[in-house]
């Protein structure tokens, strides 16, 4: 089994290294951690599984190198605005390649049926706690159960095997005939604790609950409410048990947070632009997502003046 992993950062490495370990030939496409990887492999320090390396089969900086279609991609790029996903995997995509995307966020999957109408599409949902620390090192907290299911609907003979080989992998992986609920369930927990983190100056996913535990649930009600809306009732004790998770894992940064912090796109719109899209199409009153929105959108225009402001001092100091 063939597997190219296309964006390699905490997610897809972490998961590519399992299905490494399970057997599968995992190539990666690596492009700031080229040099660390290419030379020093990956490194995976999981509180629950243990340390371990991980050597891709092939470590590259372009999907145009790939020298042949794989059964598997992989996508773990984030969903921002600048990232086209559909021309970034086109080049490696063959006959029967299924492209398997292990992103956040709702709405976002019609661009990929779209545009590849002949190959399968599967949705993934990633329910995990893992940061990217350093290049090419990668710290696993807490979780990590995936869930994949087929687009529009559905479970494929192939997408049955990927969940195989993760579970020989030592991790849980589920299959869903209706993952687009799915989709809904993980932002229930996404909509809050992601702009949140950025919106309050850095603090942690407990830190956030012990102090703002109404303003979190609120949240959740309003997701629920959308999702129900459009056609994916969620259950009623799903707010309950995000809670509870919550307060059982270890204080964690959200990827949001890091991508702030580190001055990256945030994904923004896939978690909350595209909720708030879809309750105002269905008439969805979400009074909290609308402020945390429009906080985020201002956060995101100090995130551009301050790259504006470092290319400046650059192109300054390049003058002189």
């Amino acid at each position: 089994m063939k597997v190219l992993v296309i964006g390699a950062g905490a997610i897809g490495a972490f998961y590519g290294s399992l299905l490494a370990q399970a057997g599968a030939e995992v190539s990666v496409i690596c492009r700031s951690d080229y040099d660390q990887v290419k030379q020093h492999d990956f490194i995976i320090n999981s509180q629950a599984l243990g340390r371990w390396n991980f050597t891709p089969a092939q470590v590259l900086k372009s999907v145009t190198d790939l020298e042949a279609p794989p059964d598997y991609i992989l996508l773990c790029t984030k969903v921002v605005p600048s990232v086209d996903r559909v021309e970034l995997i086109r080049p490696a995509v063959g006959r029967n390649t299924s492209i398997v995307f292990i992103q956040n966020g709702v709405g976002i999957e019609q661009e990929m049926l779209e545009a590849f109408p002949n190959n399968e599409i599967v949705s993934g949902l990633a329910f995990i706690c893992c940061n990217r620390i350093n290049p090419g090192e990668i710290l696993h907290l807490a979780y990590g159960r995936l869930v994949l299911g087929n687009l529009p609907g559905g479970v494929s003979r192939k997408t049955m095997q990927l969940c195989e080989l993760f579970n020989q992998s030592g991790i849980e992986c589920g299959a869903s005939e209706d993952i687009v609920t799915g989709r809904w369930q993980k932002c229930v927990w996404n909509a809050p604790f992601n702009p949140l983190s950025v919106l309050s100056g850095g603090l942690q996913t407990l830190d956030i609950l012990q102090t703002q535990e109404p303003l979190v649930r609120s949240i959740m009600h309003e997701v629920c409410d959308i999702a129900a809306a459009s056609g994916h009732p969620l259950p009623d004790d799903i707010v309950n048990i995000n809670i509870e998770n919550t307060y059982a894992m270890p204080p964690y940064k959200t990827s949001m947070l890091l991508d702030y912090e580190n001055g990256h796109p945030m994904e923004t719109e896939a978690i909350l632009g595209n909720t708030l899209r879809a309750a105002r199409r269905l008439g969805v009153a979400a009074p909290h997502l609308e402020s945390v929105y429009a906080l985020m959108k201002l956060r995101e225009l100090k995130l551009t003046d301050r790259r504006t402001e470092r290319r400046r001092r650059g192109e300054r100091r390049k003058a002189k």
